[in-house]
């Protein structure tokens, strides 16, 4: 990512993001702002220093994942140290958190990391109830080794999750069928509207399990599915899409998450960083 196009994004919002600043009542958000690693996976690899950098410009303090593959974590938890950046949470993949929990602990120990998040559990076309039934044993059982090594587990959630289920949904199943001493949740706002949620309200229903969030909006127009898909394209800066990103802010503000990621998949990532953060820094309660 270039620092130039940092630099012309920041002056196109400097003036949007002063007469925000400068409106009446408290900032909404208050928290630490911290950013998605995959954001940056077609640039990170090439230039890590370069981009930890930038991260830094930006006012970012806070990293969920790690270091480029081929990248000793020990390396790249340096290189973040030494920028202010703390890493507090990790990701894992599905079956290397249900087949080797012991390797997934010890690299969010080299890291630094509180919390490790699984981002998807695999299935067929369809996310079914035997789908949800099995991902419930296996956080249950996981949950449970990470949290006697002082970790705790989240299943980040990704919108198939959201089919009906008896009076709710499967994502209700999961939540109702893991114990909440060892399972919580990173909600992703995006994946949450995407499978046809109310972000601010799934919080308001389990506000004491969502420990983690993704910051994320989605360009307007585009039609809610259950897929947990969608072109990286319809993802835009916070506050030019479909999500009420106060009303989340609000609803997280409320349960105590202390950990926001901006996660933006789009390509526009670089011009679209420095409007999210204008967007949410000028926000008011």
């Amino acid at each position: 990512m270039k620092k130039s196009t940092i630099f012309i994004a920041l002056v196109a919002v400097m003036a949007w993001g002063q007469n925000k600043a400068s409106a009446q009542g408290k900032p909404l958000f208050t928290g630490p702002i911290g950013v998605q690693a995959y954001t940056f996976r077609s640039s990170m690899p090439k230039a890590t220093a370069a981009v930890l950098d930038t991260i830094k410009s930006l006012g970012i303090t806070e990293i969920e994942g790690e270091g480029p593959k081929g990248m000793p974590p020990e390396e790249f938890r340096k290189m973040c140290d030494d920028r202010g950046i703390s890493i507090p949470s990790t990701g894992a993949g599905y079956d290397a958190i249900v087949n080797d929990p012991g390797s997934v602990i010890k690299l969010a120990k080299i890291l630094g990391a509180k919390y490790v998040m699984v981002a998807w559990i695999p299935h067929g076309k369809e996310f079914t109830l035997d789908d949800a039934k099995k991902a419930a044993a296996d956080f249950n059982r996981v949950g449970k080794i990470l949290s006697e090594a002082g970790l705790t587990f989240c299943y980040h959630n990704h919108g198939y999750e959201f089919g009906t289920y008896n009076d709710g949904t499967l994502f209700d199943y999961i939540a109702q069928n893991t114990d909440p001493k060892y399972v919580s949740f990173e909600i992703d706002i995006l994946w949450s509207f995407h499978g046809g949620q109310d972000p601010a309200a799934l919080i308001n229903k389990y506000p004491s399990r969502m420990k983690l969030m993704h910051l994320k909006d989605i360009r307007k127009g585009v039609a809610n599915d259950l897929t947990g898909g969608t072109d990286t394209k319809n993802d835009v800066a916070l506050g030019t899409g479909q999500i009420d990103i106060p009303g989340v802010l609000k609803a997280a503000k409320k349960a105590g998450i202390k950990h926001y990621f901006i996660e933006d998949e789009s390509p526009s990532y670089s011009q679209q960083l420095p409007i999210t953060i204008a967007y949410i820094k000028g926000l008011k309660d």
